[in-house]
């Protein structure tokens, strides 16, 4: 095969499907490419195969860059509510699951459906099981791709290639290593959205809790979360983990508050009067599970009744209630992370078409950039943003 497109895009996943449509829908002849044997496998996997695709409360600040303003043009000309409009469009029930997330009533397989329904509709090519060898620049413009079904010839290409994350699922660094080939930096790139683990002591330390769950507001590195935490075999996982793991860095400390919607003082002045005769394990049990409560007995070592703590003890109480410090060892790392932190440089990226500034008709959109979301459908909803911007100029 050889034949001449006027946009190839590598990357089936959220964001290159959405470029195709978009691109397509202005008359352009597009493929798009993808070593994978299925589309949209992240958007299948995600929000346990409900897809959390996008967030009621999307703002430049649930996003980590280490150029903050980038991602602020995309996402105000392709918002949330374009893409809602879009799911109702396709008549897709969805509900608001909490803090403003967005999941498919019925199946990922819906947005999947939409995305290829949205190519389809106007004449974007998808083509899987190929693989990319290699990539020239034109002189006069243009590139050319050595590929496993053949030449192909393109004006503009867009890499839609994602991170490293979930390599199981056929995550590789090729569109780091695109943007090398054509001059660009890049960001040392690492986990994010990703479990914490403890050291094999600590695990021993923490094994009675494995599998409980408790909300929490968890602090790192002036970054702030309240949301569950989960004790695993592990470490620690859960929404408020995944969330900081993006903060986190190998030796920080993080600090969590294990009853955040309470005045920890004041509810342990109100029972030391009115339920004086009973002990703080059992205090602790109104609160926790009892595993958790016996873990925090051992870890305080005080155990008597409330009428016996002394100013001291419940000082200490307090401290290990709002500000106990855990010191993890490590991330999980790729093979569970969400996303990929770091990428390539968005200084060398038009934030308006997210065309290089180095190669004159390459382009970067979604994740392999240096922009990554909170939990919650932000990520996805980077993926439409770019995606749409993109297409809107190739």
């Amino acid at each position: 095969m050889s034949e001449n497109f006027q946009v190839i895009i590598i990357g089936a996943g959220a964001a290159g499907l959405m470029c195709a449509a978009v691109a397509a829908q202005r008359g352009k002849k597009v493929i798009v490419l993808d070593h994978a044997n299925k589309m949209a496998k992240k958007v299948l996997m995600s929000g346990g195969g409900r897809c959390n695709f996008t967030n009621h409360y999307i703002d430049s600040d649930n996003f980590i860059s280490h150029n903050p303003h980038f991602c602020k043009s995309a996402l105000s000309r392709y918002t949330q509510w374009d893409f809602i409009s879009l799911v109702e469009k396709h008549n897709i029930e969805y509900y608001e699951k909490s803090l403003g997330q967005l999941f498919c009533k019925k199946s990922s397989r819906d947005i999947r459906d939409l995305l290829l329904n949205e190519c389809q509709s106007v004449g974007a090519k998808i083509q899987l099981k190929c693989t990319v060898e290699a990539i020239i620049a034109n002189e006069a413009g243009g590139f050319n791709l050595t590929t496993t079904i053949g030449n192909l010839g393109c004006q503009s290409l867009v890499i839609a290639t994602g991170g490293l994350s979930i390599p199981t699922m056929g995550a590789t660094g090729f569109g780091y290593d695109i943007a090398k080939q054509f001059g660009h930096k890049i960001y040392p790139t690492r986990a994010g959205l990703t479990p914490l683990t403890f050291s094999p002591k600590m695990q021993t330390k923490f094994a009675s809790l494995a599998g409980n769950s408790v909300n929490v507001e968890v602090s790192c590195n002036q970054s702030c979360f309240r949301e569950a935490m989960l004790f695993t075999h592990k470490g620690l996982s859960g929404p408020a983990i995944l969330q900081i793991s993006s903060y986190w860095q190998k030796g920080d400390p993080i600090h969590i508050n294990l009853i955040p919607s309470q005045d920890v003082k004041k509810w342990l002045d109100i029972n030391c009067k009115e339920r004086a005769e009973i002990t703080l394990k059992t205090l602790l049990s109104t609160q926790f599970s009892q595993s958790i409560a016996v873990f925090l007995i051992s870890e305080l070592n005080i155990n008597c009744k409330l009428k016996q703590l002394s100013h001291q003890q419940k000082e200490q109480i307090f401290q290990q209630l709002t500000q106990w410090t855990v010191y993890p060892d490590d991330v999980e790392g790729y093979k569970v992370a969400e996303v990929t932190l770091g990428g390539v440089d968005t200084n060398e990226i038009s934030s308006k078409t997210f065309e290089s500034q180095r190669q004159p008709g390459l382009y970067f959109i979604g994740e392999v950039l240096d922009v990554t979301g909170h939990l919650g459908g932000y990520n996805f909803q980077w993926a439409w943003a770019s995606g749409y911007a993109a297409g809107s100029y190739v």
